[in-house]
């Protein structure tokens, strides 16, 4: 299973570089995105693209991303502890968003699909299984050495 942070789903989308690989975990294996996703997805989509209402909510039912896993207590507990432990304005800005995504892949034992380079590096750090994607500048991060 994988769990797609809200900007793999945006690449797929918008034709981003990511979005050839974000089309084959779609393809391959059975994906979610957390409930926080979603609502971040919509808000870009509607806010910042500019695509109507229906037809964003309409992307992500085509998609099968419109069931999100329920955000219970546990996982929400586990995201804000896992926020304290790591954010740092500058040196790893991760959002609640992220978090929630990263202890929602290690609640389901998955992989987490992002190109956000502070999230991977939480992940790393915390023993989250991740699948780099390509960033929008065509990079690709690696764990650090």
């Amino acid at each position: 299973m994988i769990v797609l942070d809200a900007y793999a789903v945006l690449a797929f989308l918008k034709g981003e570089p990511a979005a050839p690989e974000v089309r084959t975990l779609l393809q391959t294996q059975p994906a979610v995105l957390s409930v926080v996703g979603v609502a971040e997805v919509l808000d870009h989509l509607v806010r910042i693209v500019g695509v109507d209402d229906e037809d964003a909510v309409l992307d992500l039912a085509q998609l099968g991303l419109l069931d999100p896993p329920t955000l219970d207590e546990s996982t929400a507990t586990a995201a804000g502890l896992l926020r304290a432990r790591h954010y740092h304005r500058t040196r790893c800005a991760v959002s609640l968003a992220d978090c929630i995504a990263a202890e929602l892949t290690r609640h389901l034992d998955a992989r987490l699909a992002t190109s956000d380079p502070h999230l991977l590096d939480v992940c790393h750090r915390e023993r989250i299984g991740v699948h780099p994607l390509t960033a929008s500048d065509g990079t690709v991060w690696s764990p650090p050495t």
